[in-house]
């Protein structure tokens, strides 16, 4: 399924140096979907080379050409929404559905960036000076390294890919090994839309060691990584050698409360949407559900409740609402935290094991625990699984110390009817992004980005492309 991409550089596909490939594994079958090529440190060597020549092509472009490349790229994905949809369903194991609306959100954000090419505004200062004007303006930041991961790799991969184009940046995307196909096909469809040759480049290959090589070259300008805390603070302090500019969203450890005045049937299903899209491989996904004293049971009941009626199965069955884990990697950890939790104190209502009925794949049924203690391993460690730890709370104040106590502050949840209620716990949480009775957080119009080790930039919303800007300004005497 790879043969006809490889490593997109300098607006072509080619092998790489050395032919080199690896292997791509369906997590719902365990078979091999495909060989992927694999970059050598010429190939990456090849792309920063296209980047820079890119680079003085592109940050010249008119914006309205820019944004009507930019608009094209995000019609072209819709068209092509089912191919796109079933290489994501091939390589992570999300449902086709789901899999359909991210590619639907990440044309969104390509839509959104065509519309903010057109909108970087500058400004005007009034001088203190009568002869002399102060102008302040905006400039692309040059050449940026784009690491993407696997989980929403469409949309992850096009809040980089779109807002570097906007801004009139180059840009070289790595997506993770896992997920290549959906990445060279979004890659493509840049290519079909008229982006210029070396604008747009693709490294395929191990991400360590391309990513070290990228960092490390004085062509790359800036740096835009989704990834782990851990993996974040190795690219961090390499890149202060160069002193790039780095936009980091990085690992969370979202909690859900629902206050007692909360109406339960929509907190279950809000829930539940959140937790198990990508079966709870989201980097915002709620991990420490905080539930009113006097709500817990009935909660705990309807969750348990609808939590079995979701399908477990292959993400191309349409039937499916609950795909694999992706690597089993994930599942083998995904198994230890369940059996660590267990043997911390914990009690298992749902789940806990892999599900009957499945000889193949990397599939993990939903699991429910009770019995939760603040300081057990997996309120600290991100499951990245279908992992739900139920505690109660007595009162707001309580609540909101013990969800603040983390060292992640990417994202948060609260159900409540009172708008008092949603106002100070939406002012007093430490997080980045918080969602009041909704569980939809990422969307093309809002500033996407965590605080505290959940990384600092935004992606999404207006803020987005300033970080992928220089900003200048010239005191002008206009009396030569």
């Amino acid at each position: 399924m790879y043969e006809k991409y490889g490593q997109f550089i300098d607006g072509k596909w080619s092998p790489s140096s050395d032919r080199g490939t690896y292997e791509v594994i369906n997590p719902a079958n365990e078979e091999v979907i495909g060989n992927a090529s694999k970059a050598t440190s010429k190939d990456v060597e090849r792309a920063l080379i296209s980047a820079k020549k890119g680079l003085e092509i592109w940050k010249k472009t008119p914006p309205w050409q820019r944004s009507y490349i930019i608009r094209r790229i995000a019609d072209m994905m819709r068209e092509k929404q089912d191919i796109l949809a079933k290489w994501m369903t091939l390589e992570v194991g999300k449902p086709f559905v789901e899999a359909k609306g991210e590619v639907n959100g990440a044309a969104d954000i390509f839509e959104w960036n065509a519309e903010e090419t057109k909108r970087i505004y500058g400004q005007t200062v009034e001088s203190r000076f009568e002869d002399t004007r102060v102008h302040v303006y905006y400039q692309p930041v040059g050449v940026v390294a784009a690491l993407s991961p696997w989980n929403f790799p469409a949309v992850l991969s096009a809040r980089k890919i779109s807002t570097a184009l906007a801004a009139g940046c180059s840009v070289i995307i790595k997506p993770d090994v896992i997920t290549p196909g959906v990445v060279m096909e979004m890659v493509n469809i840049c290519k079909e839309s008229g982006v210029p040759p070396g604008v747009v480049n693709l490294l395929s290959g191990d991400p360590p060691s391309i990513a070290q090589q990228l960092i490390a070259s004085d062509i790359v300008k800036k740096i835009s990584i989704t990834g782990s805390s851990r993996v974040g603070k190795l690219i961090l302090k390499q890149a202060a050698e160069k002193v790039q500019r780095v936009t980091m969203e990085l690992s969370g450890h979202s909690p859900f409360i629902v206050f007692d005045d909360a109406d339960i049937k929509k907190a279950t299903e809000m829930a539940i949407a959140a937790k198990f899209r990508n079966n709870g491989q989201v980097c915002i996904s709620p991990n420490r559900f905080y539930i009113h004293e006097n709500k817990k049971e009935e909660f705990i009941n309807l969750f348990i409740e609808k939590t079995k009626k979701l399908k477990i199965g292959n993400g191309m069955d349409p039937e499916t609402q609950l795909g694999p884990l992706t690597t089993e990697k994930r599942l083998k950890e995904v198994e230890e935290l369940v059996e660590k939790t267990k043997r911390e104190g914990a009690k298992v209502l749902l789940g806990g094991k892999r599900p009957a009925g499945f000889n193949k794949g990397f599939f993990y049924e939903p699991t429910v625990f009770d019995n939760i203690k603040d300081d057990y391993t997996i309120m600290k460690q991100e499951p990245f699984g279908p992992l739900v730890p139920m505690l109660s709370f007595k009162s707001f104040d309580e609540v909101i110390e013990r969800a603040n106590n983390h060292e992640l502050g990417l994202c948060s949840y609260v159900c409540t009817n009172s708008m008092e209620t949603a106002h100070l716990a939406s002012e007093q949480l430490e997080t980045g992004t918080v969602g009041i009775n909704t569980g939809f957080i990422a969307i093309a119009e809002a500033p996407f980005g965590g605080i505290k080790q959940s990384g600092y930039g935004r992606e999404g919303g207006s803020n987005a492309i300033k970080d992928y800007l220089n900003v200048k300004y010239t005191h002008l005497g206009i009396r030569g």
